[in-house]
């Protein structure tokens, strides 16, 4: 074996409440240091090395996950306003393609070329993707390295040439489109734009064909625990302007046909409260947990929407957690979830009448509301999909409960779920509380102890983690793996308190479901400790690296994706991008109570001399979410106290953010060298 490499150490002494830490790689946070990057390359050198001998075999699963996607593809057209949208995939081509047609079988037209956007460019990410309401300009926003800073660019679409202005600097995400939306007007776009930490702290107004230096400011958030984010209401009325903290929220709105009028505030915002709103026919729908743990639902007059005028519509209930509200001429619907699962409630706009729930085929599954762009229509549609069935995209007649099935993902060269079982079980946390599990696995299946078994857990920002379907997971079901799911403290997947209960001074809750959820599948005999591999992405890493430290014995091996490891350093530094923002969610190391909690599960602070699993860490050299240096520390420290001979990587897209590689192909091969890294190291033949 190649010996692994060893990064200099230059001891950094932090002194925080009068304790002293020494950090002998802080000196990575540089990245004009030529040793960092140095660093960086010959740990990419050695994991290469070190995965020579799965070159084959990530070759394999590469060519098998591409075999499962439909090459030549499309979304299903979208109505909205004279035309049918839509994206399509081309052969052989990383990134979509955005199209319309005036009916379903009529002439295409290209909007947008990614791909030809991407020539030559390692990362491409498009955020914004907005159609003006005349239909004859789109507005789009475009990453190139992954640092999720994005430029506008507006395009004539009645003559296929560029608008000659550009705005840089523009907010967006490779996650979700978004952040650009235009008046009524057709000529006026709102933009939000981003401070010196990546915040997004500026409402700008654009007018097409206006020096972008000259844009209108119409708010400066200068709290930097929020950030902004702008939306039009569905019903096209209203461009509404989002105040976000993590805990808390607070709204703005101005009518998009009168895009030079000044910014009127919903509801000012009041600490712990959070609301969201929809329109509808001059009443806002406000969904809040104002004196409601679990959120309700009241109603209130557009011109007088202040707190004190809201009339509830659907009350608190302690065993549901509403989601979502969305607004449509005849009916509203109601995202709620209950028992872990969500539930999509029709029903009139009083909350009352007309009520009844989507029935779903399976007892686990996930379901997605689409954009349902359309104010006025008799259909909902939305996504469904389990850990075993393919995703389908679902028009659900309103006035019937009829389900029309206008496209189901398909799977090349065959997929047969009936091959596959998918169960719900329940793991005892430390503290006596019931983890749900969700599992799938290959029928036939022994419970012997012997099987290797993947469990994924996130636990954070009240995000649930529903079962869902992936059609890559086939590569590891097919050569006998279990893949699991805890839905643990930190998300929302039993309610708020579930939320609640995994946050700030009761974050090590999500750590305790976790490795009770491993205990379980181990006493259970679905695995054993020599079997078992646990995967965390973001802040899913965190909850991957702590149990690592936690419970090294646990655990045969680990990956950690993109993942915040360094807490108590990272959360002391308000110069790190999006720090401010997540106080309210780990806590705020400059209070010491916050500090000493922060300090005593932090994976970097905790690495100490044994054995530890096999581990995979990921990161993005331009990530501006987790930065690189905490997963290059961490594996620098582990290697200098781990007293085992496992094997311990560090994978870095030079090219990218936090989402890994943007073209498709690309990504599959991100999974491919994690799912060969398991095979390895579970000796799975």
């Amino acid at each position: 074996m190649p010996s692994f490499p060893i990064a200099p150490k230059r001891p950094h002494e932090i002194v925080q409440h009068g304790q002293t830490r020494i950090d002998n790689y802080y000196w990575m946070r540089d990245r004009n240091d030529p040793e960092t990057l140095n660093y960086l390359r010959v740990e990419s050198a050695y994991l290469a090395e070190m995965m020579r001998h799965t070159k084959l075999l990530q070759e394999s699963i590469f060519s098998e996950m591409k075999s499962r996607i439909m090459e030549e593809d499309s979304t299903v057209p979208e109505k909205r306003g004279g035309y049918f949208y839509y994206s399509r995939y081309s052969s052989g081509k990383q990134y979509p393609i955005f199209c319309r047609k005036k009916t379903l079988d009529g002439l295409e037209e290209i909007l947008l070329d990614q791909n030809e956007l991407a020539d030559g460019k390692s990362y491409c990410s498009v955020g914004a993707f907005s159609i003006s309401p005349d239909e004859t300009k789109l507005a789009y926003s475009v990453d190139f390295d992954g640092q999720e800073i994005y430029t506008l660019y507006i395009k004539d679409l009645q003559s296929g040439r560029l608008y000659s202005e550009s705005i840089s600097n523009i907010s967006g995400s490779a996650y979700e489109r978004g952040e650009v939306e235009w008046a009524n007007d057709s000529e006026t776009l709102f933009y939000v734009t981003l401070d010196e930490f990546l915040r997004p702290d500026k409402l700008c107004r654009h007018i097409i064909g206006a020096d972008p230096e000259r844009d209108v400011i119409l708010f400066h958030e200068t709290d930097e625990t929020f950030s902004l984010f702008v939306r039009k209401s569905r019903d096209n009325t209203c461009i509404m302007v989002h105040h976000d903290s993590t805990i808390t929220c607070e709204i703005r709105f101005l009518f998009a046909d009168y895009p030079l009028s000044q910014l009127q505030i919903i509801q000012p915002r009041i600490q712990g409260m959070e609301y969201y709103v929809v329109l509808r026919k001059g009443f806002f729908f406000i969904l809040h947990n104002h004196k409601a743990k679990n959120f309700m639902l009241s109603t209130a007059p557009v011109e007088y929407p202040a707190i004190e005028n809201w009339q509830e519509v659907i009350p608190n209930r302690d065993e549901v957690l509403l989601e979502g509200v969305d607004t449509f001429e005849d009916f509203i619907v109601i995202t709620e979830r209950k028992n872990g699962l969500r539930r999509l409630c029709i029903t009139a706009p009083d909350g009352v009448n007309d009520t009844r729930y989507v029935d779903f085929p399976e007892t686990s599954y996930n379901v997605i509301l689409e954009a349902n762009p359309e104010f006025k229509t008799n259909l909902l549609r939305f996504k469904y999909s389990s850990l075993i069935t393919p995703s389908s995209i679902i028009d659900y007649h309103v006035e019937t409960g009829e389900w029309e099935l206008k496209k189901e993902e398909q799977i090349p060269g065959g997929y047969d779920k009936s091959q596959y079982l998918s169960e719900r079980l329940y793991a005892t946390s430390l503290d006596g509380t019931q983890i749900p599990i969700s599992i799938v696995y290959k029928k036939g299946l022994k419970r012997d102890g012997d099987n290797p078994t993947l469990i994924y857990g996130y636990g954070a920002y009240g995000a649930a983690i529903d079962a869902t379907f992936d059609a890559n997971r086939i590569s590891l079901l097919d050569r006998g793996f279990i893949f699991a799911i805890g839905h643990i403290r930190g998300g929302s997947d039993m309610g708020r308190e579930w939320y609640e209960s995994g946050r700030m001074l009761n974050k090590k809750n999500s750590f305790a479901d976790f490795i009770a959820c491993a205990e379980y599948l181990v006493r259970e005999g679905f695995t054993s400790a020599q079997k078992l591999a646990i995967l965390g992405v973001s802040a899913g890493g965190l909850l991957v690296g702590t149990c690592v430290t936690m419970r090294p014995d646990l655990f045969k091996a680990a990956i950690c994706k993109v993942p915040f490891l360094d807490v108590v350093t990272t959360m002391s530094d308000p110069g790190i991008p999006l720090t401010a923002l997540e106080y309210d969610q780990w806590g705020n190391p400059m209070e010491k109570e916050h500090y000493e909690y922060m300090l005593s599960y932090s994976p970097y602070d905790n690495i100490r001399p044994t054995d530890y699993p096999h581990m995979l860490i990921t990161t993005g050299l331009n990530d501006p979410r987790v930065a690189y240096w905490e997963p290059a520390k961490f594996i620098a420290k582990l290697r200098e106290m781990k007293t085992d001979n496992n094997l311990i990587l560090l994978y870095t897209n030079y090219d990218s953010g936090h989402a890994g590689s943007s073209g498709r192909y690309d990504f599959l091969k991100e999974i491919a060298l994690d799912y060969a890294f398991l095979m390895n190291t579970l000796e799975v033949k």
